[in-house]
């Protein structure tokens, strides 16, 4: 089975070779970022750094750096999700292969969150001043969460079924933010979350998010996933994790996992900004300040023992290049059945694993034509990109 929290998974990364341990005291301010940053780049393991300047909690760098140690990571589940998905490309793979195929059920019901009354995450609460104050590049606007996981649902239809799980970029501090009171939210316009927000701006109510920090790393990768609308990536956190999603539910707030390391509990204004920024970005740019939403911040939980882990994203190739290529291998092989017509599909992570996508399709429009012209492309074209 997958790990139940960041805590397990750590011990069995040093067990087996994969995470060495910095006790000696690291500043996150610009020294953690260029240790992580040259570590990945010299194909190192995970790094936990348990002295951390001016706080108390420890922080975890370079988990995803590899692939090798993502694949390690799911290997309980690996084979199960090439399985559901390849009954999705050819349903009657199922009759070739019953006995390979006996044990999906169980991982599809792990598809489906449990709730529970008491959790870990609730043991201690903090301040945003105490959290590890990241910053990465020398013009950072402020101290950054750099794998933050930003859980939602909606105003309308409320419940886990209808949530958004989003990475989205969170600043601490700087700018315009009253301390511990306000942070920053960044999200690009074709996110989730903001449907969920415009929903909320409709209504003139504030949109309540709960950010989650550590936890088991299924729900890290979850919350990258490019899954379809309408499936939930708490749901895919436990089919990658191998086991359900526990959840507790504080009253008047959201679901948070039972077993994350950390939570900010706030609520998005419906109208009002502050200038985000500057921030170090892909492709080895700065991210500009520009106007985004606030959050008020309303609780800050974490668990005993809880782990902090980061990243830092520039020029590529970088940690996130690892964690794109993997989701690529997982992703790739169903586009050609979810839009039939596109044979094949890459990725290029020297646009910044996001930016840029070649596809090899077909040009069946019109086939009475003299002269075919690009027409099915573009088509296609439409149909990756809505995807």
């Amino acid at each position: 089975m997958g790990y139940r929290n960041l805590q397990e998974c750590v011990h069995d990364l040093e067990r087996h070779g994969e995470l060495i341990r910095i006790d000696r005291e690291i500043d996150p301010v610009l020294e953690a970022g260029a240790i992580q940053r040259r570590v990945y780049r010299a194909g190192g393991p995970a790094i936990l750094f348990t002295g951390i300047k001016g706080c108390e909690f420890p922080m975890l760098a370079n988990l995803f750096g590899s692939r090798s140690r993502i694949r390690f990571l799911f290997r309980d589940t690996l084979q199960a999700i090439e399985k559901i998905a390849k009954l999705k490309q050819d349903p009657l793979s199922f009759l070739r292969d019953p006995l390979g195929s006996a044990v999906l059920p169980l991982h599809v019901s792990h598809l489906f969150p449990a709730k529970i009354r008491s959790a870990p995450v609730l043991a201690n609460r903090t301040t945003i001043a105490a959290l590890p104050q990241l910053k990465s590049w020398p013009d950072d606007g402020g101290a950054f969460i750099t794998l933050p996981q930003v859980y939602s649902e909606s105003p309308a239809t409320p419940g886990w079924r209808r949530s958004n799980l989003g990475m989205y970029r969170i600043q601490l501090s700087g700018g315009c933010y009253r301390p511990d009171q306000e942070i920053g939210i960044h999200y690009q316009i074709h996110r989730g979350i903001a449907a969920h927000h415009d929903e909320a701006i409709r209504r003139g109510i504030p949109l309540k998010v709960n950010i989650f920090i550590g936890g088991p790393p299924a729900l890290a990768l979850a919350a990258i996933m490019p899954l379809p609308e309408g499936m939930p990536e708490l749901a895919f956190a436990g089919l990658l994790g191998g086991r359900r999603v526990r959840l507790v539910q504080p009253p008047g707030a959201l679901p948070i996992p039972a077993e994350a390391d950390f939570c900010i509990v706030g609520e998005m204004d419906p109208v009002r900004t502050l200038p985000e920024g500057p921030f170090g970005d892909h492709i080895g740019y700065y991210s500009l300040i520009h106007d985004f939403p606030v959050i008020r911040v309303e609780s800050v939980f974490h668990r005993h023992g809880a782990i902090w882990p980061f990243t830092t994203v520039g020029r590529p190739p970088q940690e996130d290049s690892e964690i794109g290529a993997f989701i690529h291998e997982l992703t790739a092989p169903l586009i050609s059945s979810v839009i039939p017509g596109v044979h094949s599909v890459h990725a290029v992570d020297a646009a910044g694993v996001h930016a840029l996508l070649l596809a090899i399709g077909s040009e069946r429009y019109v086939p009475y034509g003299g002269k075919r012209k690009p027409r099915e492309l573009l088509t296609l074209a439409n149909a990756i990109l809505g995807q």
